[in-house]
């Protein structure tokens, strides 16, 4: 696929320092607490800066200042105030990523489980010691709440504390053939070679952490892209693999956008290629990268679903929907962005509203927040732009959150809860909006409420809202969709369980972390053995087609 079938979304545009801030001196746009924080990140930490300066390559157990021509702003959402620039790293300087990877890969492969398990156990620890630079990060980068940065961690270590259990997740199997010859099939996993991740803007952190766990405790070494928007989570956790005593070249970093993403997918030293994102850089990745023979995961969009039934615990469920659909500005791809509202519960309709407008939107580091602001003035523009193709469809603005105003910010990019009702028709339902906008379905009954997502296209998540065992069941086993949730609005996996989204919201045969994720960076071999004593003396051999060992 050429190049220019990517998408290029404003985000990927390399701009000017001057934004809405024009010449005004770094960090001047800034919150007291959010100054604070961005000098202590510039001072304490190697490869990431949000005081102006470069974000570095990490290459060969170096950080290294970048050569390029070219470089992307990385701005605060709330304020539009620079911090860093990232590179569009040099096709020189990927080849020596990898390069560093598949010399790392000579000693690293060979290495005993117990050592990987040992950096995967001194990871967990550094993680845990350095968790606030890591939220600060990306408050300031990405715009998230304090506390939903943690959690935005926290997931992520969840994958690392799984990752503790290897040895055992890599033991092979034996059976033996017959007690007379000694036949022993033996099934093992052996690893890929150098793999690489790609990550989106939502997750900075937890998105790095299911696969730098899985790939490296395999013995595999892993070319990190963080995303251009907010790279410096994964620097940070660069270092922390340093600190916990990874060799050079085991884990890279480098960054850029279209080039750099059609590096990863045409270089033949890259055996696999991980990927969370949107619908047109996934598809074109996972085509990319299976032409020249990579194995490629890719979750992609979605469209989740949750459906409150008369019976609902309706405090309960009111309040999950609101969480789920509005928690993190909405930019998640696990969000519950509409709600089907089955018979007598078209009438919780103005209760949603009423404790939708109650949420309180402001910069992350503010107390009290509950969502800050979409990524960037583009994503604005999109999310506003589809509350109003419902307005022009004929659906209904319950709750409006465009023209949202935040005292002190009045550049952030500010969406406000916003409620519609709509129609599985009209765009707004259709497409994949990705910000605090949640749609409201009515449905008669579980049956129509069934039908409505399994002729949606995406199987990412859903959940029922429903106080009968019956009606649960019913729901689970008949909605198309791969991660259910009863009673529970966001049902991502426990990490010892894999990510399960199908239909269009994956492309690829084996899915994230868990058993599934150990699957995905290693190659399964099967050694069948035999060793008959009559050999040893010489009788006629057989040229019968062999039917057992």
């Amino acid at each position: 696929m050429p190049i220019a079938k990517l998408p290029r979304p404003a985000r990927l545009r390399v701009r000017p320092y001057a934004t809405t801030t024009g010449s005004r001196p770094p960090l001047s746009g800034l919150s007291a607490t959010a100054k604070a924080k961005a000098e202590q990140l510039s001072k304490e930490w190697k490869g990431t800066n949000a005081t102006g300066e470069n974000t570095k390559n990490f290459i060969g157990g170096q950080f290294v200042e970048s050569k390029a021509d070219k470089w992307i702003d990385v701005v605060d959402p709330a304020t539009q105030t620079l911090l860093t620039r990232v590179p569009e790293t040099t096709s020189s300087e990927f080849d020596q990523a990898v390069n560093a990877a598949s010399e790392a890969y000579k000693t690293w492969s060979r290495s005993s489980v117990l050592t990987r398990q040992r950096f995967v156990l001194d990871l967990q620890h550094q993680l845990k010691q350095n968790g606030d630079a890591i939220a600060s990060s990306i408050v300031l980068e990405q715009g998230k709440t304090y506390p939903d940065a943690q959690g935005d961690l926290l997931r992520g270590l969840q994958v690392v504390e799984t990752a503790c259990g290897i040895p055992t997740a890599l033991m092979g199997q034996t059976i033996e053939g017959t007690k007379a010859a000694s036949s022993l099939p033996m099934a093992s996993s052996h690893l890929l070679f150098a793999t690489d991740s790609i990550a989106p803007f939502n997750f900075p952190a937890m998105i790095p952490l299911w696969t730098i766990p899985m790939a490296l405790a395999t013995g595999n070494t892993l070319i990190l892209k963080p995303s251009e928007r907010d790279p410096g989570a994964a620097m940070i956790i660069a270092e922390l693999c340093q600190r916990a005593g990874l060799p050079e070249g085991v884990l890279n970093v480098v960054h850029g956008t279209v080039p750099t993403v059609n590096a990863i997918c045409d270089h033949p030293a890259i055996k696999a290629i991980s990927f969370v994102g949107g619908d047109r850089a996934g598809k074109h990745i996972y085509e990319r990268g299976r032409a020249t023979g990579k194995r490629v995961q890719a979750n992609l969009g979605a469209k989740n679903h949750a459906v409150l039934m008369p019976d609902a615990n309706k405090n309960h469920a009111l309040n999950s929907i609101i969480g789920a659909a509005f928690g993190a500005a909405g930019q998640r791809c696990m969000a519950i962005s509409v709600a089907v509202l089955v018979g007598p519960t078209h009438s919780w309709i103005p209760e949603l509203v009423e404790r939708a407008k109650k949420l309180k939107v402001n910069q992350g580091f503010e107390q009290g927040t509950d969502l800050g602001p979409v990524i960037s003035p583009a994503a604005k523009q999109r999310i506003t732009g589809l509350i109003a193709s419902a307005e022009e469809e004929g659906g209904i603005i319950a709750l409006d959150g465009r023209n949202y105003q935040v005292p002190g910010y009045p550049d952030g990019n500010w969406v406000g809860p916003t409620v519609i009702e709509a129609t599985t028709t009209m765009r707004c339902y259709r497409e994949e909006i990705f910000g605090p906008v949640l749609i409201v379905i009515k449905a008669d009954t579980l049956d129509d409420a069934l039908a409505i997502i399994n002729e949606n296209k995406y199987g990412n998540g859903t959940a029922i809202f429903t106080q009968s065992g019956a009606t649960a069941r019913k729901f689970e086993r008949e909605v198309e969709v791969g991660q259910v949730g009863i009673n529970v609005p966001i049902p991502v996996p426990l990490p010892m369980f894999s990510w399960s989204g199908n239909k269009a919201s994956f492309l690829g045969d084996i899915p994230f972390y868990g058993r599934h994720g150990i699957d995905f960076y290693t190659q399964n071999k099967t050694t069948t053995a035999l060793w008959k004593a009559e050999d040893a003396i010489g009788n006629k051999a057989s040229v019968d087609m062999p039917t057992h060992h």
